[in-house]
């Protein structure tokens, strides 16, 4: 049986950090906006016993991806040979900010969890996912969420469906070394999501990843010129709301040649709900 589903972006429409942990990991406030485009993953089950992995980029096929670790989680509850050749279209630029990992990994534990006939629950596949990274959940479940914890707290949060441009400037970061690093700033007060849809957004990581990569910097002061913007995540990424799609398509076609760029919808259910619905109708 063959499966191909979504894995899509998410923008962090604020992230605050509010305290580091005992354990290193740092306790955040975020709103995962969840976009109408991504990845796109393949899945043909067979009764290989192994998971073999293919994309057009040979060094997305390694056993350290997000999709073979989060397959290799799920091997212990299938049948002895179940196995499956999974092939990954990849669309979101790596080191960007936008989760394409993580939402590559949900979608992988959505997809055996069907085709190997597992029967976990939502609830089982995020406390699995989230093994892998702290975003994985979010993609699980699969809605627009209000976020805390180390990003595992969800609480979906219902958003008018807005147009947005992605900017990703030509570089990688990694958000390890920006949660390392001894400028970060790490003492938001944590507030209450109602206080938080009244206030005016920012994200804690923006200024150091500015400094210590100038080319963001730059990229914010020119998508400033058409509509206000931030940065996702850890960045590279960094995006603008736009009134219409029209609008968008305008500061798209001026996009800086060493930057890529994509206009999305944000909607509040990810449309991966919306492709596995439509296997089971067809199954």
């Amino acid at each position: 049986m063959m499966l191909s589903l979504p894995a899509v972006a998410k923008l962090n429409l604020f992230l605050h950090i509010t305290g580091r942990r005992a354990d290193g990991y740092h306790n955040l406030q975020t709103l995962f906006q969840m976009l109408d485009v991504g990845d796109r993953l393949h899945f043909t089950a067979n009764d290989s016993n192994s998971i073999t992995l293919a994309c057009e980029d040979p060094t997305l096929t390694g056993k350290d991806n997000l999709i073979y670790k989060a397959a290799m989680l799920l091997k212990p509850y299938a049948a002895t040979n179940a196995g499956c050749h999974i092939v990954l279209e990849k669309n979101l630029p790596m080191g960007g900010g936008l989760g394409g990992g993580s939402s590559d990994a949900a979608t992988t534990l959505h997809a055996l969890n069907k085709l190997w006939q597992l029967k976990l629950t939502t609830a089982q596949l995020a406390a699995i996912g989230l093994t892998l990274g702290a975003d994985v959940p979010v993609f699980v479940h699969g809605n627009t969420a209000f976020a805390e914890g180390v990003g595992e707290h969800l609480q979906p949060v219902t958003l008018p469906e807005k147009i947005y441009l992605v900017v990703t400037p030509a570089c990688h970061i990694s958000t390890a070394d920006i949660f390392r690093h001894p400028a970060l700033k790490r003492d938001t007060p944590a507030i209450t999501l109602t206080q938080l849809l009244q206030s005016e957004w920012h994200n804690d990581c923006q200024p150091l990843v500015e400094q210590l990569y100038p080319i963001v910097a730059i990229t914010l002061q020119w998508l400033v010129e058409y509509a206000p913007c931030r940065m996702t995540g850890t960045g590279a990424s960094v995006f603008a709301e736009f009134p219409d799609t029209a609008s968008a398509q305008h500061a798209l076609a001026q996009l800086p040649a060493n930057c890529r760029g994509f206009i999305a919808r944000g909607v509040n259910q990810s449309p991966l709900w919306a492709a596995l619905a439509d296997t089971d109708d067809n199954s």
